[in-house]
């Protein structure tokens, strides 16, 4: 194989002779390259003589140039020095709650009795944990970023100088009553240290409290308090707060459903998913917070966490726990729901929908069906975090699924989804029309493309040139395509020209930077509710790429509420601003 090292080209050669391959097809030669994952220490990858302006990082199908500060992340990422070791200079011991450091020190006895650190003051036991450090090289020493996200004043860890995005949200939603945002809510709001240490204590106790707990014995014969499912739960809270990168954006988020826990933090992922969910490598980005959790009984060192996840919900019988990355902001998004593998709701709909030839699927292709009832989609991702099948077998599943009109398909290749065919004869010519599109015209991969990209109005199930039915309004009442443009113009026009010029440039396909998109979306969202069909429509984009880069992440960051917040694939739902347009 030819070497192409060149460093002035790119900055490094990721393919082996192992690689590249060629294949007969139909008697022509076909070259298969197999591009493999950079590690964290080969990131950035950029083409030129610099990173800046030089990196890409690829998203389904498409090639995302990265921003500088998304470049100076990777650089972080491949140090060997973990992101929570920094000294953070003019922080003392005066800046950490004491109270949480003898708390701490309580459970930590608890459950190593007579551990030597424990013996030591707080200074020394907190360099033991890695929350204080000496720097011989620069001789100079002081409270690390994990010291103070641990056991920090909040006003300390928010400062300037120290971590300013940090920020922690635990959610609770158990009521069915629209009127009720939340049930239960814990944020920074003064009423208590918000710490990661305190965070933690208060949240766990939520997380776990209608979990019930089966009479058991211990080896010592004490009563047992504790199940898998409890060890499943806060082996999935601690990793969200070991992994987290506290300088991007959004935060810690914890959700607790009546029917799922979804714990979402900033950063990317430092191991593809699929060695996540296999297991065995443990790359972790605050390596001080996962010791000062391990040492309290949280957080697993070898790889093994995602393991005590699935098998405490294999035990129950519950659908396997769901991982979604998200990108600007990275974000990194863990579902436990708690609800059978083959959900009886969902199996009758589709014996309702489909008849015998439901029935007379095999087991992995009725479950790849009724993933994408319960779920709203199924992806070939999303089944190897379920199976043990090859991709390429399971490829194969979906495609037939969709040959045989169980599924219909949505986007192409690595970024393929796949929804539950609809059922009326006029939905199925719709929403086939994007699994049967040529790909011969793909030249164009930015995520508002007009050609080719997820934003395509050529040919997608939600072209404005295809959708001919009618839908809900915010306020209830049936209203055509061609009505609520009109609506949502008048509203436009009392905010301002930026957002109608915005407006008129979507409309006619052209393309928008992200932020714009954003502002347009909170505009047409203003007091009224908007499904992605009808978003799509005015828009002039499809409905599933609207969904899936920005609804979606518009939503975590606050600047969306969901028309149905605990059922986020309701078949109904819609949009509405939480915030006023910035002109």
């Amino acid at each position: 194989m030819r070497d192409f090292s060149n460093r002035q080209k790119v900055s490094i050669n990721l393919l082996s002779n192992d690689d590249v391959s060629i294949l007969q097809v139909s008697g022509r030669s076909v070259v298969v390259l197999r591009i493999p994952r950079a590690t964290r220490w080969q990131r950035p990858v950029f083409l030129g003589s610099t990173p800046f302006g030089g990196t890409y990082r690829r998203h389904a199908e498409g090639d995302y140039q990265c921003t500088d500060d998304e470049v100076r992340r990777m650089f972080a990422d491949q140090s060997d020095q973990p992101a929570d070791s920094a000294i953070l200079e003019h922080f003392s011991m005066d800046d950490l709650d004491p109270v949480s450091l003898s708390q701490y020190r309580n459970r930590f006895a608890s459950r190593a009795p007579g551990h030597p650190w424990l013996g030591e003051n707080d200074q020394v036991l907190l360099e033991k944990l890695g929350g204080w450090r000496i720097d011989r090289a620069g001789k100079h020493e002081g409270v690390t970023a994990a010291g103070l996200l641990m056991f920090g004043k909040d006003e300390a860890i928010r400062d300037p100088a120290a971590i300013p995005q940090y920020h922690v949200d635990y959610r609770e939603k158990l009521s069915d009553s629209p009127a009720i945002r939340w049930t239960d809510r814990l944020t920074i709001d003064g009423t208590w240290v918000g710490n990661l240490f305190q965070f933690y204590q208060k949240v766990i106790l939520r997380l776990t409290a209608d979990i019930k707990i089966p009479f058991q014995l211990s080896t010592d014969l004490f009563r047992r308090d504790d199940t898998i499912v409890h060890e499943a739960i806060r082996e999935a809270l601690v990793n969200a707060l070991i992994h987290a990168d506290y300088r991007g954006l959004g935060g810690i988020v914890v959700e607790k459903y009546r029917d799922r826990f979804e714990l979402s933090n900033p950063g990317s992922l430092l191991v593809s998913i699929e060695q996540l969910v296999l297991g065995g490598v443990s790359e972790c980005r605050n390596k001080s917070l996962q010791i000062m959790f391990q040492m309290i009984g949280g957080g697993e060192k070898a790889g093994s966490g995602m393991d005590k996840i699935r098998r405490g919900w294999a035990s129950q019988q519950w659908r396997v726990p769901l991982i979604r990355t998200q990108m600007r902001p990275d974000r990194v998004k863990l579902v436990l729901p708690m609800a059978s593998l083959l959900p009886e709701k969902a199996v009758q709909n589709l014996r309702d929908r489909f008849g015998v030839q439901f029935d007379a699927l095999e087991s992995a292709e009725r479950q790849a069906v009724v993933t994408a009832e319960a779920e709203g989609e199924v992806s070939n991702g999303r089944l190897q975090q379920i199976s043990t099948d090859h991709p390429s077998d399971i490829s194969q599943m979906l495609q037939r699924l969709v040959t045989r009109g169980f599924l219909t398909q949505f986007g192409k290749k690595r970024g393929a989804t796949y929804q539950i065919t609809p059922e009326t004869a006029e939905d199925s010519l719709v929403a086939g029309s994007d699994s049967t599109h040529s790909e011969s015209n793909s030249t164009h991969s930015e995520p508002d493309s007009t050609h080719s990209g997820p934003d395509s109005t050529q040919s997608g199930p939600d072209s404005t040139h295809s959708v001919s039915d009618s839908t809900q309004s915010g306020s209830g009442g049936e209203v055509s395509h061609e009505q609520l443009a009109t609506e949502i113009a008048t509203s436009l026009e009392a905010l301002g020209a930026d957002l109608q010029d915005l407006y008129a440039r979507a409309q006619r396909g052209g393309r928008l930077a992200r932020e714009d998109m954003c502002r347009l979306i909170i505009g047409l969202c203003q007091s009224r509710f908007l499904t992605p069909r009808q978003l799509a429509g005015l828009l002039n984009r499809r409905a599933i790429s609207l969904q899936q880069h920005y609804l979606r992440g518009m939503v975590e960051s606050g600047n969306l509420t969901l028309r149905y917040a605990d059922e986020p694939n309701h078949p109904q739902q819609a949009y509405r601003a939480t915030l006023k347009p910035v002109n």
